[in-house]
């Protein structure tokens, strides 16, 4: 079977418009967490999200792109341009239809939908929304599918192109579909990764309707508070990030700098309930169980576990659980964190950035933290690297992700020399 590793790496997050500062904020265990700025939050239950101090122009967009593409749309054509300079994939001479696409979201162009529906409806106050009011691009913005024909633009890839939207896991789901496009010799070359820009009134008033969200507002910078006894629900964010994945052999011909393997993938539903999770941590256990099979490594080599961590009680129980299932005694002695304690829960782009984080911790050796985790919950008694960055070398990392819906999902990152040795 053809290997897949990662050659390239782009970034637009809270806190960080690019790698560098991305991991410096991670490794810093600084909040990006603020009042939300972006419309007024004072009618919603939680008023704080991980927004981005995102300027297109200085970002390299042309005005012509700025009108064109959705908020979450520029900020996955930023990062795959981030990413592909980081690779240097373009002056490999890869034939343009070995190149492919895999963008994840789970809410696609929602903050010009809804901008775009007040307008329509005169404020709401129209049942019957006049089209002509509407901008022309609008339709472009209505279909997913859109942002990763973006993406392709960008690159001149002409392999297949796709948006994977799993809700929560969509940037873990997009990622395990890049890997078998390589795979399975479909493709030579995917630029992957995911996007989301939520943050709007209509995505606050749903998580507040379902109390997913944090009441606690003061200060903004503490609320998201995985494994804390006093945590309270998760908080907000947006962002991008964008791998190249590459074929071990072409990465290794061209002297690329690989980051990491991509050695293991499942994914998996619990078909049990949209938004609920069963203490046991079974259904995830069962997509790591998968994924380290798959990776061929053993549950005591795992240096590294990126948790999805995000601050509800139930998640917080049913991974630690599932952490137990898979790992066994070693579960104690590995390094666990959550780094949406600083950047919040992007949704569908959460996936990558963390895979984007793994990816650094094996890098340069260090394990982020998990910020605000003052308090550990009694119930969770495991390594969650509590408020500061730890210094320890990384091999072979696990992270998870667990979305509305049931989706479980698992993803294995290793050192490709690792199974040269095996």
């Amino acid at each position: 079977m053809r290997r897949v590793v990662i050659t390239g790496l782009g970034v637009v997050a809270p806190g960080g418009s690019n790698v560098k500062e991305y991991w410096e904020l991670l490794t810093a265990g600084r909040s990006a967490i603020r009042r939300i700025s972006l419309y007024d939050p004072s009618p919603f239950r939680s008023r704080v999200a991980a927004e981005i101090d995102f300027d297109p122009v200085a970002a390299g967009l042309r005005p012509q792109e700025t009108r064109r593409l959705d908020r979450a749309g520029q900020f996955v054509v930023v990062a795959a341009r981030e990413a592909l300079a980081d690779s240097g994939v373009g002056a490999a001479g890869v034939p343009a239809h070995r190149i492919a696409t895999s963008i994840g979201s789970a809410v696609g162009c929602t903050t010009t939908l809804e901008q775009e529906y007040v307008v329509l409806s005169d404020g709401g106050r129209k049942e019957n929304v006049d089209h002509e009011y509407a901008v022309p691009e609008l339709y472009r913005k209505f279909v997913p599918h859109s942002m990763a024909a973006e993406v392709a633009w960008t690159a001149g890839a002409e392999g297949p192109a796709a948006v994977v939207s799993t809700g929560c896991t969509s940037g873990l789901d997009a990622l395990g579909h890049a890997a078998d496009l390589i795979r399975e010799g479909t493709a030579d070359v995917v630029i992957a990764g995911a996007t989301e820009a939520p943050l709007s009134p209509i995505t606050s008033a749903c998580f507040d309707a379902i109390r997913g969200t944090t009441p606690d507002n003061d200060p903004p910078e503490g609320s998201s508070r995985p494994f804390d006894r006093t945590r309270k629900g998760l908080v907000l964010g947006e962002g991008a990030a964008v791998l190249i994945f590459e074929e071990l052999e072409l990465a290794q011909r061209r002297g690329a700098h690989i980051y990491a393997e991509v050695a293991g993938f499942a994914s998996r539903s619990n078909a049990y309930h949209m938004t609920g999770l069963k203490p046991d941590g079974l259904e995830m256990s069962v997509a790591i169980d998968a994924a380290l099979a798959e990776a061929r490594i053993n549950p005591q080599e795992i240096g590294y576990v990126n948790a999805h961590g995000s601050a509800t009680k139930q998640n917080d129980r049913h991974e630690t659980a599932s952490f137990k299932r898979s790992l066994g005694e070693h579960a104690w002695r590995v390094p666990i964190s959550s780094i949406k304690s600083m950047i919040g829960h992007s949704l569908g782009a959460i996936g990558s950035l963390e895979t984007v984080a793994c990816a650094l911790a094996m890098e340069h050796g260090v394990v982020p933290p998990t910020a605000n985790l003052h308090e550990p919950d009694p119930e969770l008694d495991l390594d969650y690297v509590p408020l500061t960055a730890r210094e320890t070398r990384v091999d072979t990392v696990l992270t998870v992700g667990s979305g509305f819906g049931g989706f479980q999902t698992a993803l294995v990152l290793s050192r490709p020399d690792r199974r040269s040795a095996s």
